[in-house]
């Protein structure tokens, strides 16, 4: 006996479906605006990652990793991108960073307060638990298809696909850091007369910032994860070539883009990385007891 003899079909997707017709419909004007400015954001990132000279633009980022980190990631990353000139793909992997810059502050500017809420609000927190399993279990072509109806096809659905899909880390290692906070720091706190916003500028969140600094990254690296499949929608970039070396089967294009992929992956994790190191959790003990 078959399943479907015992149980009526639910039409879920048929209902799913209306609801994002009627989404669409109705909030046309809102989805236009939002497309507008995601595209002018992306633009003057792209401008400004894209438009001046290959060699420019890999020595600025060659020096924040010297400062962030030291002379060997700097030499490293000026290794990675003399390869990424190399194979001519410099171009769409810079259309690639813009993406992912923009997807990720997004999905920070996003995360962070959904966490410092879910932090300090146990409810919150429970009704965000299953929320956050159902985005970061949800396969990540499923995102696309909503997107492309209400963005249309363009780097907006891919940019909004890839916030969804990287803002759960954010809101995860945001709520853990701070409810991993020393009770006896804050007690200090409460003790000197700090109000609760101070204890959460000064204390909470400078002593949680290692672990939030990881969730940083691992937004980053979602976002970065979700360049390929931004590029079936016509988001472009690396994702884009790696799509149609799949499309034409060509090896050599496949391998390019990907290695692109690789270098720009490496970089963002090693800055990011350092950053979490140099995170200033001395600050807030002294805060503590001032």
């Amino acid at each position: 006996m078959s399943a479907t003899s015992i149980l009526p079909r639910l039409p879920l997707g048929d209902a799913v479906e209306t609801a994002t017709d009627w989404v669409t419909s109705t909030f046309r004007g809102l989805f236009r605006a939002v497309r507008d400015v995601v595209e002018l954001v992306y633009d003057g990132l792209d401008a400004v990652l894209g438009g001046p000279p290959a060699w420019t633009v890999a020595l600025a980022l060659a020096l924040v990793a010297l400062l962030v980190k030291g002379w060997r990631l700097a030499v490293g990353s000026l290794v990675g991108f003399g390869v990424v000139i190399a194979v001519a793909q410099w171009d769409n992997a810079m259309d690639s960073l813009a993406l992912v810059l923009l997807a990720s502050v997004v999905a920070l500017a996003l995360a962070v307060p959904l966490g410092i809420w879910a932090a300090r609000d146990d409810r919150v927190s429970a009704l965000l638990r299953p929320v956050l399993d159902l985005m970061q279990t949800m396969p990540t072509f499923v995102y696309l298809i909503p997107m492309a109806i209400i963005f249309r096809v363009g780097i907006v659905p891919g940019v909004v696909a890839t916030v969804v899909f990287a803002m759960v880390p954010g809101v995860r290692f945001t709520e853990l850091g701070i409810r991993q906070v020393d009770r006896e720091v804050v007690e200090a706190g409460h003790a000197f007369g700090s109000t609760e916003g101070r204890i959460l500028r000064q204390i909470q969140l400078p002593l949680a910032l290692p672990t939030i600094m990881a969730g940083v990254n691992q937004v980053i690296m979602l976002a970065l994860s979700m360049v390929v499949v931004a590029g079936l929608v016509g988001a472009g970039g690396l994702g884009g070539e790696v799509v149609n070396a799949l499309t034409r089967v060509d090896v050599a294009l496949g391998v390019e883009a990907g290695l692109s992929v690789v270098v720009l992956a490496m970089y963002l994790d090693r800055v990011t990385a350092a950053l979490a190191g140099r995170a200033p959790v001395s600050r807030a003990l002294a805060a503590a007891s001032a």
